[in-house]
């Protein structure tokens, strides 16, 4: 159970760190020739702002796991719809869109509610340590 336990710890995590630097590289698209490195540099760090909103919410979760479930739960779920008609609207393609969705978004979704299954089960974990399993 032990190695379970420390299996749901970390897994939402690692998916949480790995999904973030994915959406920030995203932002590495400021960088294109014909303009000036400080209007680069400017518009770099704000393609990074939702990967450092998504960071705080990391923050959160770590220490506050249901919190920060429902936190990425509901962002992943939230702003799927904004995703789907930006990207619908560029390609026209519903399978496109729902692709796009998938790899944006499932991520954090995942996330969400491993952070949610870990508080849960941690918490009967607990309790059932300490006597309290059937009352």
């Amino acid at each position: 159970m032990k190695k379970y336990m420390t299996l749901l710890y970390w897994s939402p995590r690692i998916l949480g760190i790995l999904s973030i630097l994915f959406i920030s590289m995203f932002a590495l698209d400021a960088f294109e020739p014909g303009i000036l490195l400080w209007q680069q540099l400017v518009h770099f760090a704000m393609h990074l702002i939702p990967s450092l909103l998504l960071a705080a919410m990391l923050f959160v979760a770590w220490r506050w796991e249901q919190i920060g479930g429902w936190l990425f739960l509901l962002t992943g779920i939230g702003f799927a719809p904004f995703i789907f008609m930006h990207n619908y609207d560029m390609n026209q393609s519903i399978w496109i869109s729902l692709s796009i969705i998938l790899v944006i978004n499932f991520p954090f979704i995942i996330t969400g509610l491993l952070f949610l299954l870990h508080d849960n089960f941690s918490q009967k974990f607990t309790s059932q340590q300490h006597g309290m399993g059937n009352r």
